[in-house]
């Protein structure tokens, strides 16, 4: 069957039902047994068979889209564009749009650097303008609840203005995330242990020698950001370490990085390994380690700890090259590409974005069930900086 369309009627026949029952299978919808609706599905799929997108919309009144709404600073974050990437690609193998909802002027964050507000979503089918001005998000009875099928709300603030909205606008909702906030849950959600990455992080330097690390811990109300701040004091009570747990805005630039961690290591030179939690913040880390003339990596690290010890030279030289661990807790450009490479946590942000819009299509197709939660995996990648 591979010189034409394979149709419903194709379906039906080889898996021996009738071409009602296979669009009931298929769709989720109607009294069809489980094994039946399995069998269905393998024979579609082994055929090639590809629903008729504007067919589907017309049976079911449905928009053939699906909303995204980001952080307000995600314009100017590598880890949210491929984020949002991923989930256009997952969509659209479902035949489904993808339009950008703008965040409110009132979105928390903790940054207020995010984009104005304009008039209407932007389709990102082929998302070339991501950088643009795009539309606010629409009141649960507004507009937006009319033009698409289901939402995608990625770390989403409990001071977004906007969530509470998104969730209660009458379609399928997936969160990025956990939502932390008291109104109404998402139908669904998919989840990083981030407690347990900042934990890899943590014991990663420990085990390369160092005594007092830091973290520069995001601000805001999401549920990463309240997870990291958590985690540097679960971790310093747990090991019996003293961890300097510094707060930076959520987005933070290098530049803002840098002035913390310069009046981090002024104040506690004591510090000898900073981990960076915002994307694409870590060089800002190392600039201030070379203004402080602080070398980084564990070699470094590893030679100079006799001559810290030294008892009779004076303590403010030895604290001053004393070397420095760097990491960060979002992997991108920014890290791999610094001088030394940083080492940091990969949170694969193209796969995420396709495990949210799956899960949505999922949740749109039946089949999944509402309130599911799935988990997404990250890995450590080790580099020069540790």
């Amino acid at each position: 069957m591979t010189s034409r369309t394979v149709t419903l009627l194709d379906v039906a026949r080889a898996a021996g039902v009738s071409k009602s029952t296979v669009s009931d299978a298929l769709q989720g919808s109607g009294r069809v047994a489980a094994a039946t609706r399995d069998r269905v599905r393998a024979v579609a799929e082994e055929l090639g068979y590809r629903p008729n997108s504007a067919a589907r919309r017309l049976r079911r009144s449905s928009t053939g889209a699906i909303g995204l709404h980001l952080p307000r600073t995600a314009t100017r974050l590598d880890y949210y564009m491929n984020l949002a990437f991923g989930a256009v690609e997952r969509a659209q193998e479902e035949g489904f749009d993808v339009v950008l909802l703008a965040p409110t002027g009132a979105a928390g964050g903790g940054d207020s650097k995010g984009s104005p507000d304009s008039t209407g979503p932007t389709s990102l089918t082929n998302p070339t303008s991501l950088t643009s001005p795009v539309g606010r998000a629409a009141t649960p009875s507004g507009p937006i609840a009319s033009r698409v099928d289901g939402l995608l709300v990625i770390d989403p603030e409990v001071d977004d203005s906007a969530v509470p909205g998104l969730l209660d606008g009458g379609v399928p909702v997936v969160t990025g995330e956990r939502y932390l906030g008291p109104t109404a849950a998402p139908t669904g959600a998919v989840i990083c242990d981030n407690a347990a990455s900042l934990t890899a992080l943590l014991d990663h330097v420990a085990e390369r020698g160092a005594r007092h690390p830091a973290v520069l811990a995001p601000a805001g109300t999401s549920a990463w950001a309240t997870a990291l701040r958590a985690t540097a004091d679960s971790w310093a009570r747990e090991r019996k370490v003293a961890v300097a747990l510094r707060t930076v805005p959520f987005a933070a630039t290098p530049g803002e990085a840098e002035e913390t961690t310069l009046a981090l290591l002024r104040t506690d030179p004591s510090v000898d390994a900073v981990i960076c939690a915002p994307d694409g913040a870590a060089p800002g880390v190392l600039r201030a380690a070379a203004t402080l003339g602080r070398p980084v990596g564990p070699g470094a690290l590893r030679a100079a700890a006799p001559h810290a010890r030294t008892a009779t030279e004076p303590d403010t030289g030895a604290r001053a090259r004393t070397p420095l661990l760097v990491a960060s807790c979002v992997d991108g450009t920014a890290t791999r590409s610094a001088e030394p490479p940083v080492t940091a946590v990969d949170l694969r942000p193209a796969a995420y974005g396709r495990a949210c819009a799956e899960l949505l299509c999922d949740i749109l197709a039946g089949r999944t069930t509402p309130d599911t939660v799935r988990r997404h995996a990250w890995a450590l990648e080790t580099r020069a900086s540790t």
